[in-house]
């Protein structure tokens, strides 16, 4: 069982600070003594406990589940941490981190996880601990039925059963492009293995691996919009598109449509095209440099 602050507990209700102390202690669960918050029996029998600060005192935690309208249900839905979120999909808090920094929903600073524009989109929430002042993030019940996520664990379960709990929720992304993939299979090899589906993301691919710049081929877009980028770099989370058609209006039309999204979530975006593709070793690490990625 984790236990909050009451601070905390506010921030997850949505709810000043100041108006749950004062709901707690009319339920009689905290009083007021001289100048600080104290738990009373009450308090104690409903879960609440207390913690020492490092600079001596203590303060009152409760249990993250607990309720405050007297048994009944909250009005608004309970937030879910990496643990909560993790054990639905069998993988550590540690590892469900490093898959929705992946996803672009977080992404690391000095004092822990920080949700980003992404994550804000689908209902992340920003929180810092009152003793440590780590950061972390909660979010809603609805990320375990979020279909980018599902497919992040659809794509690298391994002989493992998917969990019921969301196996008819998965769905193959549709491309962007109308019966693209169809017309262009993936006939070019790659020398890390890939296999792609033109000569020229084939160079691209092959001098991405030649830099050491780890990459994904073909990766769905962490958006709600089902869109397939051409790469994906984890490291500084930037998406590659290459446009080899200029001649076709509706491939024009579908690069425009995908560079709209591209902008309209704010999403880094390296851009090639068949003149970039004759020099691509000196203008490849000019463009990744500016998303601070080395390759030399």
């Amino acid at each position: 069982m984790e236990y909050i602050s009451t601070t905390t507990l506010a921030n997850e209700l949505d709810i000043p600070a100041s108006e749950l102390f004062s709901k707690l202690k009319s339920l009689g669960w905290i009083d007021r003594k001289v100048d600080k918050w104290v738990l009373t029996d009450l308090g104690k029998q409903k879960g609440g406990q207390t913690r020492k600060l490092d600079k001596g005192g203590e303060y009152v935690v409760w249990p993250e589940n607990i309720s405050i309208n007297n048994g009944q249900s909250n009005s608004k839905p309970r937030l879910l941490n990496a643990t909560n979120i993790g054990k639905h999909f069998s993988v550590s808090s540690q590892r469900l981190n490093l898959i929705l920094s992946e996803l672009g929903w977080l992404e690391k600073n000095l004092a822990g996880w920080a949700v980003t524009k992404l994550g804000k989109i689908v209902g992340g929430r920003q929180f810092e601990d009152d003793t440590s002042g780590k950061t972390y993030v909660k979010w809603p019940g609805s990320i375990l039925q979020n279909k980018n996520l599902i497919n992040v664990f659809n794509d690298t379960i391994v002989e493992k059963e998917v969990p019921k709990t969301f196996s008819s929720s998965l769905q193959t992304p549709i491309p962007i492009t109308d019966n693209f993939r169809d017309k262009y299979p993936a006939n070019f090899r790659t020398q890390d293995g890939h296999r792609v589906r033109s000569k020229a993301e084939m160079i691209i691919d092959n001098l991405l691996y030649q830099y050491g710049v780890v990459h994904a081929y073909e990766r769905q877009l962490p958006i709600d919009e089902n869109v397939l980028c051409d790469f994906y770099l984890p490291t500084g989370k930037v998406y590659i598109e290459y446009w080899g058609m200029d001649n076709d209006p509706k491939y024009l039309e579908n690069k425009k449509r995908k560079q709209d999204i591209y902008k309209k979530h704010d999403i880094a975006l390296i851009e090639l095209t068949d003149s970039d593709i004759q020099n691509l070793d000196d203008i490849l690490p000019k463009k990744l440099i500016k998303h601070n990625i080395k390759v030399y």
